[in-house]
């Protein structure tokens, strides 16, 4: 099968530090490689990939402080793409709605996976292009008023193997948490929980130009470098070291979390997660095995001592058996088939094709 993968150009793929997209795509096009598809990844120029790479930028945006223009790359890789639109057989994008516009002027058919959150300007161009196809990262992301033309959900995945396990938490105990610092991952919640239970907190995440001043007054007069420590930016090792040294990791969110990869890279660690009962919380977490899934900030504190006594290998076993590269690329191969099955099937050419789906 000839697939297109498209990736947003914000960070490389896959992501030297935080980029949740970027990661995802990187495994799948890299799975989607050793299992004979042939496919082209459009990315930043400075991508990692076993897939042909193809870019309009050398290297990820949000490091290119000569870029004053997202939106200008984004319409060069999406002209790129479409323009050779009848090299492929599938075209995937993971870029939002951003590729709606485009996926309605050629015959190759687009699967759109819905990495965000539905708002209510996007959802005038989603509306549009309702009968276009969907991919949901979570059952709870859905916007059914929308009606959109959902092919199926297929959770995200991640290489269990190179997430080190910790079968035990490290001395002195500590909670973990890792993500954006901004009000919708909510940072000042985890402060609040770790405070009130008297517990230390290691923090790590990057801080967005959009929510510095969040940053600057709800988060960093808290940090006091002993009870509660802000570890900065962390890669793919240190993230591993700092969740699942942990005795749970918090997820206090406040927003509809589409997916929410930290979860299942903590689980994937040993560790437990503490989380909010919004979005895909109660989809991810299996509650009382893997963690728990909370109500409000007295109940994530009530959960502490009982995520302590779970057992860390369930947690990790969890997540292979459920949120591996290898079984999302299961659900995406499945995607293309009864796409390009119901292509041929309308067109008439269902035999003569047949070889693409293999």
């Amino acid at each position: 099968m000839r697939i297109a993968q498209v990736s947003p150009l914000w960070e490389r793929v896959p992501p030297p530090a935080y980029g949740g997209i970027e990661l995802v795509v990187g495994l799948l096009t890299d799975e989607l490689v050793r299992r004979g598809h042939e496919v082209t990844l459009f990315a930043t120029g400075d991508s990692i990939t076993l897939a042909k790479l193809e870019s309009v930028h050398p290297r990820a945006i949000r490091l290119d402080k000569d870029v004053k223009e997202y939106s200008v790359y984004e319409m060069l890789q999406l002209a790129s793409v479409y323009e050779r639109a009848d090299e492929f057989d599938i075209i995937h994008s993971h870029m939002g709605c951003a590729a709606l516009p485009y996926a309605n002027l050629v015959s190759t058919p687009t699967v759109h996976t819905l990495h965000g959150v539905f708002t209510p300007d996007n959802q005038k161009l989603f509306q549009h292009a309702k009968r276009q196809r969907f991919v949901s990262i979570s059952n709870a992301q859905r916007e059914l008023t929308l009606d959109l033309n959902y092919a199926d959900t297929v959770y995200n995945g991640i290489d269990v193997s190179s997430y080190k396990f910790y079968p035990k938490p490290d001395e002195p105990p500590y909670l973990a948490f890792l993500g954006r610092l901004s009000p919708e991952k909510g940072p000042h919640l985890a402060i609040t929980i770790a405070k009130q239970s008297g517990w230390c907190l290691k923090m790590a995440g990057k801080v967005d130009p959009v929510d510095v001043e969040y940053f600057e007054r709800e988060i960093k007069p808290l940090i006091d470098g002993e009870q509660i420590q802000y570890l900065g930016e962390a890669n793919h090792q240190q993230k591993n070291v700092l969740m699942g040294g942990a005795v749970a990791t918090l997820f206090p969110i406040t927003w509809r979390e589409p997916f929410g990869l930290v979860m299942v890279e903590s689980m994937a660690a040993g560790t437990p997660v503490i989380a909010m009962k919004m979005g895909s919380t109660s989809e991810v977490i299996a509650h009382g095995k893997t963690g728990f899934v909370c109500n409000n900030v007295t109940e994530c504190i009530d959960a502490i001592d009982k995520a302590a006594e779970l057992d860390r290998y369930a947690c990790r076993q969890y997540v292979q058996n459920y949120f591996s590269y290898q079984s999302m690329t299961d659900g995406y191969e499945e995607v293309y088939r009864q796409i390009l099955q119901h292509k041929f099937a309308k067109n008439g050419h269902i035999r003569s094709k047949v070889g693409l789906l293999n």
